[in-house]
């Protein structure tokens, strides 16, 4: 199975595996494919860190490394001077406290007291400069790849990885957001449809990706909707040169997921997720659960704030309503929730992530067989 994704970058298979967790991203890059680190949850000391545990286990095989850089974000952001923390209204904070309370999960301190200063630095994580500093940090190991999502990589970022060989990714959206990503100097660019976990847009995957791929002069990834070898030949199909995938890899057994959220998608189906801006202030599709009614439909919700304030309160609340729901509480187990795709609705069983590779390219295979048989071998029949 090759295609020139697949030489471009050395993989045996044209299937990255965007993934917070480094065994997975590692199993995906040991198994064929490619596996992509999400950054956004690391510190630049911490990322350092989770790349070299990868290069140890790799062997010169390719991984890439993906940042966050929102298009959009609160001015307190940028402004050094001013502590995260105290942006956010106590109208908000004290929402957070009504759930807890209303929920009957335990927090022993006021809410915010509870976060640390280090909520300040992971908020600017989603600056162009945070992002920066992260890639900084990505390029000092044989990374293969580099993608920005939410915003056209910043300049910087750009010139950094061009210098270094290594090309940058771009996910998008819309066909208008792909040309100005590859003009801003994106040489792979993800279309991702609104069936995708965490922040999509609101056009299918199969609507947008042969859109995309008539657009842009560069090689394209199909993401959204895809966890079987069937949707991988699918994108194909579509003019996709390979796939982006990330809800399946949630409940794989090297998953960092809650026990207590992975059983939730485990049971899911696909009508179970929603399109909420509650956990990062932007749209991201994510489990539907007691979080996501209370702030998206509730008369007593102040509305989400924007990013990166609201990832900031939502993040600091579900480490400890994660705790909880693990534990047994009832109420957390009702509040708890995390990003996937409507596809959670065939996630029904863990597997390792190899074996998901592995019967990915089998399914891919007995698909692309049935295509061949329906057009006769390849040939065309005469009227």
């Amino acid at each position: 199975m090759r295609t020139a994704i697949c030489e471009r970058f050395g993989v045996e298979f044209p299937l990255f595996a965007f993934s917070h967790c480094r065994d997975v991203v590692a199993a995906v890059t040991n198994a064929g494919g490619m596996g992509v680190l999400g950054a956004v949850a690391y510190s630049p000391r911490q990322l350092d860190a989770e790349l070299n545990w990868i290069d140890e286990r790799v062997g010169g095989r390719p991984y890439g490394v993906d940042v966050l850089v929102p298009g959009g974000i609160d001015a307190s952001a940028a402004d050094r001077s001013a502590r995260l923390l105290d942006v956010i209204p106590e109208r908000h904070r004290d929402f957070v406290t009504h759930l807890f309370g209303k929920y009957g999960v335990s927090l022993p301190e006021p809410f915010t007291g509870a976060m640390s200063a280090y909520a300040d630095e992971m908020g600017r994580r989603v600056t162009a400069e945070g992002a920066t500093g992260l890639v900084d940090v990505a390029l000092k190991h044989p990374i293969g790849l580099i993608a920005s999502a939410l915003g056209p990589p910043p300049p910087e970022m750009v010139a950094k990885a061009r210098e270094a060989g290594v090309p940058v990714a771009a996910l998008v959206g819309t066909v208008e957001h792909a040309r100005r990503q590859v003009a801003a100097g994106a040489e792979v660019i993800v279309a991702q449809g609104s069936e995708a976990g965490g922040h999509t847009g609101e056009i299918s995957t199969m609507v947008l990706v042969p859109q995309v791929v008539d657009a842009v002069d560069v090689p394209v990834l199909a993401a959204g909707g895809i966890a079987c070898g069937r949707q991988m030949a699918a994108a194909l199909a579509l003019g996709a040169e390979g796939v982006w995938c990330g809800s399946v890899w949630l409940t794989t057994e090297e998953a960092e997921t809650l026990p207590s959220v992975k059983q939730k998608m485990l049971a899911a189906t696909s009508s179970d997720t929603v399109r909420s801006r509650s956990r990062t202030g932007k749209p991201a599709r994510q489990l539907k659960s007691a979080w996501t009614e209370e702030w998206d439909g509730s008369q007593e919700s102040p509305g989400p704030l924007p990013m990166p304030l609201q990832m900031l309160l939502a993040e600091g609340a579900m480490a400890r309503i994660g705790r909880a729901a693990d534990s047994g509480d009832p109420g957390a187990g009702e509040l708890v929730n995390y990003f996937v795709g409507q596809v959670v609705g065939q996630m029904n069983q863990v597997r390792p992530a190899r074996r998901v590779v592995h019967d990915m390219i089998e399914e891919f295979a007995t698909a692309a067989e049935r295509l061949e048989a329906v057009t006769g071998g390849g040939h065309r029949r005469e009227p």
